[in-house]
């Protein structure tokens, strides 16, 4: 912390000022929260509206707010493609053969009746004629009426047309049906009655077009006379109708399926609707209203307060999290600043894939939405991870919805709240880069899973398997892009924030790393003591919640400054003068606490980040040097002792006893302000204590820890973290297990040495 970031409160006491822990930056940061979701929101949500009028100019160019239906377009193209269906007409298979037996019969009978003349039977003929057809084709649709097979418009059409079709058999042609023979009745009924089949065979819309083909028909026919030719083409003629019928009520079936069938005619969102200075014309103004788009007093106030309730409650939700949190996101501005940059760039993602919704709608699977989800769970915290996914979810929705008449498209919520909550999972303790890769993976895997199933669900059996396809690819694709943005997005935050990730650490506990092997080369008995402080500190931090990895690579770091005077620490003298013996207590001590800032400037030098620096700065706390301090006061005693009787020497006796003070034999601190940093420290002073015993047991061992964290507890060395003393007794605990594992081979057990006791007893006896 810089001097205007803090304030001293008492000696070693820090209270966090400036803007990363101002209440009113926080309170500014919550409003940017809201500011946020209120702003990306309010265009799907609150549709913009104009005050324009009928023939008056546009004042700006009006887009489409949303894709919207084109009703007016929609219903010229219906009406279009209604106009384009031709009238439909349909084939009835008539009963022409029997109008010509009738006929046949009629003639047959009245010619064989003597006692009337050929002018009576002619006058019979001008009227039985015409009654036979009739009757014949009037019962034929009373029949079909009875049978309900054609609709009642058509058997009007059809009653309609025969009798508009009904053939005038000729005058004189009355007169010269008497003079019929018998045999050429007989000789001409099957010519008739096969041409009628043939030439009614085939649809016929209008019977004079036939009739013009008969007389080719007849003559080429087995009729030997002309005189009963002439009169077979007649009875043909007159027998001949139309068997295609407009039907209007299949016409009008027709044209209403093909209304059906038109495509809705959409403006695409983002498409002009009007330009600017364009007339705006009764057709356009209907498409602004249709549209929602015409200004008036009540349309935007109530989207407006919802859309409001609803940014409050997802800001609500992150602060309620912010202010039950134990993280330094409770306090601390800066994480809070990075999780609203998330927020920002995954909104902005979404709203640039959401332009591309008007080309295909499911392009919004595209959108890496997981991105956000998965760096807030590397960097921040798993559970405001979890409380994220939720809101990005209802985001979703809402900014890819397409449907005008719903607030929410939840195929897209359902789909981007699962792929979220599986990153959060995909990645928790990532651990290498490529475990990004595999979180992107998985994200890639659930997604298309969750987009097949909601299609196969919402259409079963009529699924476009082409339209399922494409959207499974691209949400494969999104999956993938995540972790392409998550991988180039990590460093920016580490580096910005001086964020320590889970990733952050695994590399900086690479050996080959420049400090630790300076560390392993200029100072081994150094590395050796670092390695096995980071081994205790670890298991202590994990079995009390604390960030196991985050003490072992501090570990590695905490004594890094020893390097600059490696050969004043016992631990790289290996068997050499200890230099500290021919030195002033002062001098050693101020050599051995240099270690700590030195540490510090050399940390800050290879840009380690901050946590770290804070666990080589505050592991020694403000702890007393004990063995430079007693030595300090035997000198001291010595000197006030050599004082002659009469008095010589006195006074710089005093001023050497004066200057002695424990005070200065003190480490400058400041004292632990993490559980990661107090655990490290009790891990340090552990590993160098024990290290010191030739043979311990594993009493000594437990008797060691135990005494080392309860003299720092009187010190008061924890009073400024987040320490508990279950949490003590805990850290104890794991220490002496880890302990007894690392010296299992050196310590002695009080029931094995008993054992050995009383075998050697009887031999010594």
């Amino acid at each position: 912390m810089t001097s205007n970031e803090v304030r001293i409160r008492g000696k070693h006491r820090y209270q966090a000022t400036g803007w990363k822990y101002s209440a009113g930056v926080r309170a500014a940061l919550l409003l940017s929260f809201a500011l946020l979701f209120y702003f990306s929101l309010s265009g799907d949500v609150i549709k913009p509206t104009f005050d324009v009028e009928v023939d008056s100019s546009s004042p700006e160019t009006i887009y489409a707010p949303e894709r919207l239906e084109d009703k007016i377009a929609t219903e010229e193209a219906k009406e279009t493609a209604s106009k384009r269906v031709p009238p439909v007409s349909t084939f009835v298979p008539m009963k022409n053969t029997e109008l010509v037996e009738r006929l046949f019969d009629e003639i047959e009978k009245i010619n064989a009746d003597e006692s009337l003349t050929s002018d009576e039977k002619a006058s019979i003929y001008r009227n039985k004629l015409p009654d036979l057809y009739h009757e014949t084709y009037d019962s034929f649709i009373r029949r079909l009426q009875s049978a309900g097979t054609y609709n009642e418009s058509l058997l009007e059409q059809m009653t309609a047309k025969l009798r508009e079709q009904q053939y005038r058999f000729p005058e004189e042609d009355f007169y010269k049906l008497p003079k019929l023979k018998p045999s050429q009745l007989k000789e001409m009924e099957p010519v008739v009655i096969d041409l009628v089949n043939r030439l009614m065979s085939d649809p016929v819309s209008d019977a004079d077009t036939v009739r013009q083909k008969v007389p080719e028909l007849v003559n080429a026919s087995s009729i030997n006379t002309s005189f009963a030719r002439g009169l077979a083409q007649e009875l043909v003629r007159f027998t001949l109708t139309p068997n295609r019928f407009y039907d209007a009520k299949a016409t009008e079936d027709a044209r209403e399926t093909a209304q059906r069938e038109t495509q809705t005619i959409y403006i695409e969102k983002g498409e002009p609707i009007v330009e600017k200075g364009q007339l705006i014309t009764s057709e356009i103004y209907s498409k602004l209203e249709n549209a929602g788009l015409i200004q008036n007093r009540d349309n935007n106030l109530l989207p407006r307060v919802g859309l409001a309730i609803l940014v409050l409650l997802f800001t609500g939700a992150l602060y309620m999290f912010v202010r039950n949190s134990r993280l330094t996101i409770r306090s601390d501005n800066r994480p809070l600043l990075m999780l609203l940059l998330i927020f920002i760039i995954n909104v902005i993602a979404m709203e640039t894939v959401a332009i591309g919704q008007g080309i295909d709608p499911s392009i919004a699977y595209l959108a890496p939405i997981a991105m956000g989800t998965m760096l807030i769970a590397v960097l921040l915290d798993d559970q405001l991870a979890l409380i994220s996914s939720s809101i990005f979810g209802v985001l979703a929705s809402i900014t890819f919805n397409m449907n005008s008449d719903l607030i929410f498209d939840y195929n897209y919520g359902i789909v981007f709240t699962v792929i979220c909550f599986v990153s959060i999972f995909a990645i928790r303790k990532a651990s290498q880069r490529a475990s990004i890769l595999r979180a992107g993976l998985s994200v890639s895997v659930f997604s298309a899973l969750t987009v097949s199933a909601i299609a196969f669900i919402s259409e079963p059996g009529g699924s476009d398997y082409q339209d399922v396809l494409l959207s499974v690819a691209y949400a494969f694709t999104g999956g993938l892009l995540t972790a392409v943005f998550v991988i180039g997005l990590m460093p920016f935050f580490e580096v910005t924030f001086g964020i320590l990730s889970q990733l952050k650490l695994v590399e900086l506990s690479n050996p080959n790393h420049p400090l630790l092997r300076k560390l392993l080369t200029e100072a081994p008995g150094t590395y050796h003591h670092s390695v096995m402080v980071g081994n205790l500190s670890e298991a202590a931090a994990e079995a009390v919640g604390a960030n196991g990895l985050l003490c072992r690579v501090g570990s590695f770091y905490h004594d890094i400054g020893k390097t600059r005077r490696p050969g004043y620490f016992i631990e790289n003298q290996m068997n050499r003068e200890n230099p500290h013996d021919s030195l002033q207590p002062s001098v050693s001590k101020a050599i051995i606490i240099a270690h700590a800032k030195d540490g510090v400037d050399m940390l800050s030098d290879a840009k380690i980040p901050k946590p770290i620096r804070d666990i080589a700065e505050q592991h020694h706390g403000t702890t007393l040097l004990k063995y430079f301090y007693y030595k300090a006061l035997k000198q001291q005693e010595e000197l006030a002792g050599r004082a002659e009787p009469d008095g010589t020497g006195a006074e710089e006796s005093a001023a050497a006893a004066e200057a002695v003070s424990e005070a200065e034999y003190r480490y400058p601190g400041p004292k632990a302000q993490t559980k990661e940093a107090a655990i490290v420290g009790i891990a340090d002073c552990v590993e160098a204590a024990v290290r010191s015993l030739r043979n311990p047991t594993v009493e000594q061992i437990d008797g060691m820890v135990r005494k080392i964290i309860k003299d720092r507890l009187d010190d008061q060395q924890f009073h400024e973290c987040d320490m508990t003393l279950k949490e003590l007794d805990t850290i104890a605990k794991s220490m002496k297990e880890t302990l007894l594992g690392i010296f299992h081979s050196r310590i002695e057990y009080p029931e094995a040495a008993q054992a050995a006791k009383d075998k050697e007893e009887p031999k010594s006896s």
